[in-house]
């Protein structure tokens, strides 16, 4: 099998001098060539260790006779960003990761490509850069950080944050959860995008079995490290191993019955489709609410569980959870083993796998001084959480191409409610009202002109957690925007509504006191009132006609750079926010 990087270094002379300078020998050269993408740098937590494990990688490349690169691509944090404009950036950092990767693997020849991201953006980033470069590719999840002490997790920090703004807590105790919260390196631990990213890197085939979310600073994921560069060598002189060979619709839908089960964050439904679109596969809001029905919820971790994140591994990651909903699974779909899925779950249960995790479960229950099962964390199938998946698409003439829900972490008595509109064109001014309690009871809180061509799609987070850690208002009003939400959000949020404002959607043309409908069981959203009484829908689709007649497009807020690119560019929420050229 003649490598590419063979046959590109004679017609380039310059290839190999050029490699030696950079530190290669001239043996090197001769081997099979990998590169290895990273998101490390000082971005936050979960880039901060991945050096690390590229040494890994590459001793396992060179064990296996090859040679390792080094390439990276650094992300940003959502999290240092929060309640800034700088959160603007980051859905369109996605983007711009994959488009590094593709200049990295392209401009000059590789043989294959090991990945290692951990949050929110990097990893699937790095995803889509994989399926656009497409040579036989292996992803490193770089793992999920510790908690602190009382099992302290950073998705709570918005709740202090919250309670101190209202005066529920002094400024002593906010500090102690600040420099708590984040112990270790690792993606927040807690199953949020950066988490749910990471599982769905697995779920699709692409990590090795049993690498998502392990703690990063475990041994074990060192060990992974080491055997994901093999792995890469070994691949790289196979046929029919690129990860357009080994992706294909069923291996998202197994990805998406995944994700069921980990009531998995919200923004998945950005990231997948816009990952599958890369592969020429089509997934839309419409294919996870059609799977999410009836699939069962199995996972106990927070935001809506009880644990945090690094207990997933110690239950037996995502193999456990494929166990429990085997039966749903496309098993004969291929992974990066070389083997197919359901011949790496047997895999698995013959080589001490599952022994390794409850031995580190243990260590977790002396630490705490608690006595936590796998079952208390990974639901058998029979005794699942929910029954219903953990997210639902919602529709009508409020959003007519879809909005998006966790109704696992909504409750149950917003589930079927009629609201009274408050809209609001930021997230600064509704932030602002709530926390000053100028929302009330039976309010329908509108936050527009935030989604991805009219601000970058930003998350509205801080929010979220004012109203859904105000014990009347959590469980009485609701949220709804073009926007996006944390995946560590909870509460009565409703986002990616879409079309978007700024494309004139009917979110745009909500006015104070619409009657609101929301049926998260019948999938629907509309607006069935006009300032409070009651309309027929005929009425409705009038009025909004008029409403759209007066509406005036705003103006661009973005006037140059990557926001302007994106505000032209970007695909509707639904669909992925892609950049479409």
């Amino acid at each position: 099998m003649q490598l590419k990087s063979q046959e590109m270094r004679k017609l380039a002379p310059e290839l190999d001098p050029l490699r030696i300078g950079t530190g290669w020998t001239k043996e090197d050269l001769g081997k099979v060539q990998v590169m290895v993408e990273s998101t490390y740098g000082d971005s936050h937590p979960g880039s901060g260790h991945l050096n690390i494990l590229v040494e890994e990688v590459r001793k396992g490349i060179a064990e296996e006779g090859g040679f390792g690169a080094r390439y990276n691509c650094t992300d940003i944090c959502d999290g240092e960003s929060q309640g800034t404009d700088g959160i603007n950036y980051s859905l369109a950092s996605r983007e711009m990761i994959a488009n590094m990767i593709e200049i990295h693997a392209n401009a000059t020849p590789f043989d294959a490509g090991v990945y290692l991201s951990s949050c929110d953006k990097g990893v699937p980033g790095n995803l889509m850069g994989l399926a656009r470069v497409n040579i036989p590719s292996v992803f490193v999840p770089g793992g999920t950080m510790n908690a602190g002490p009382e099992m302290l997790t950073l998705e709570q920090l918005g709740m202090y944050s919250a309670k101190f703004e209202r005066g529920e807590i002094d400024e002593e105790k906010l500090d102690w959860a600040k420099c708590n919260a984040c112990p270790s390196c690792g993606a927040c631990s807690f199953i949020g995008t950066a988490s749910t990213m990471q599982i769905m890197a697995e779920a699709l085939g692409l990590a090795l079995p049993g690498t998502a979310l392990m703690p990063a600073t475990s041994p074990d994921l060192l060990d992974f490290a080491r055997e994901a560069g093999r792995q890469a060598v070994r691949i790289a002189q196979m046929e029919n191993m690129r990860p357009s060979d080994i992706v294909t619709m069923d291996s998202f839908e197994n990805a998406i019955l995944v994700h069921a089960a980990i009531s998995g964050s919200t923004n998945c439904l950005l990231h997948l489709p816009a990952i599958a679109h890369e592969f020429g596969i089509e997934i839309t809001g419409d294919t996870f609410d059609k799977l999410h029905r009836n699939a069962r919820y199995l996972l106990d971790v927070r935001p809506a569980g009880r644990w945090p994140a690094e207990c997933f591994y110690y239950a037996g990651g995502v193999p456990a959870i494929m166990e429990e909903i085997k039966d749903h699974l496309h098993l004969d779909v291929m992974t990066v083993t070389g083997k197919t899925l359901g011949e790496n779950l047997e895999e698995l249960k013959n080589n001490g796998f599952y022994e390794k995790c409850d031995k580190w479960l243990q260590e977790f229950n002396k630490r705490y001084n608690v006595n936590v099962t796998k079952e208390d964390i990974i639901r058998p199938y029979d005794k699942a959480i929910g029954t219903d998946g953990s997210i639902a698409v919602l529709r009508g003439n409020l959003a007519p191409e879809g909005a998006v829900i966790k109704h696992t972490a909504c409750p149950k008595e917003m589930f079927k409610s009629v609201l009274r509109a408050r809209p609001f064109d930021s997230e600064e001014e509704c932030l602002d009202a709530v926390l000053k309690h100028k929302v009330q009871k039976g309010d329908a809180v509108f936050i527009r002109y935030e989604g991805p061509k009219g601000s970058g799609m930003p998350e509205m987070f801080y929010t979220s957690e004012a109203i859904s850690s105000d014990k009347e208002l959590g469980k009485s009003i609701a949220l709804i925007t073009d926007g996006r939400f944390s995946g560590a959000s909870t509460g009565p949020v409703i986002g990616h509504c879409s079309p978007e404002a700024v494309d004139g959607g009917p979110i745009a043309l909500v006015e104070e006191g619409d009657l609101i409908e929301i049926d998260v069981m019948e999938r629907k959203l509309n607006i069935i009132g006009i300032a409070g009484e009651r309309k027929s829908m005929e009425e409705i689709d009038q009025i909004l006609a008029q409403r759209r007649k007066n509406w005036k497009p705003r103006e661009m807020k973005y006037k140059k750079g990557v926001l302007r690119l994106f505000s032209q560019h970007a695909a509707s929420p639904m669909k992925g926010a892609y950049l479409e050229y």
